[in-house]
């Protein structure tokens, strides 16, 4: 989907971004502690890859409300519009069947991981969620990710040799 999303929702975002990074930080830097933000955020970004199907949509509709959201709060605290959406860039390359079979297979091991984790966790793993939808399709963020599509593909394409030959 190419939904774009406001500097209003950006600012949220990061917002998300840096309390979870600072409660990270400030409580003993353990990355045990950061995996579940880090690992819905990764499921947040390979979501943000799909063009269609139920992750795509997803990741549009997560851009969507978080600029909903942040335009609204703009607006609200300073009484200016909060403006046209930022400038946007997909990542490079489309998701091949093989790496939509990785996708897929990341997306349950999350709701798996999120079924397992506790309340404050689960907090965690929507706000990296939302930071990987959204923050993705900002050209920094893009630009910066530009070859993970390709790594995807990859991965699933290696799955497959495996599974159709026996080895790598």
């Amino acid at each position: 989907m190419n939904i774009g999303l406001s500097l209003a929702g950006a600012v949220i975002c990061l917002g998300i971004l840096y309390f979870n990074l600072r409660k990270w930080w400030d409580g003993g830097r353990e990355i045990k502690a950061l995996a579940p933000f880090a690992q819905s955020t990764f499921m947040g970004i390979l979501a943000a890859l799909c063009a269609g199907g139920l992750l795509g949509w997803l990741a549009g509709c997560t851009r969507q409300g978080v600029s909903a959201v942040g335009d609204k709060g703009i607006s609200g605290v300073t009484g200016t519009p909060a403006g046209a959406p930022m400038a946007t860039q997909s990542l490079a390359g489309q998701l091949t069947p093989e790496g939509g079979v990785i996708v897929a297979l990341a997306a349950a091991i999350t709701v798996v991981a999120y079924k397992a984790a506790g309340k404050e966790d689960k907090r965690r793993m929507a706000g990296g969620l939302i930071c990987g939808m959204c923050l993705t399709i900002t050209a920094g963020i893009a630009g910066a990710l530009d070859g993970l599509p390709g790594l995807v593909n990859e991965a699933g394409a290696a799955a497959r040799a495996v599974l159709e030959s026996g080895s790598l």
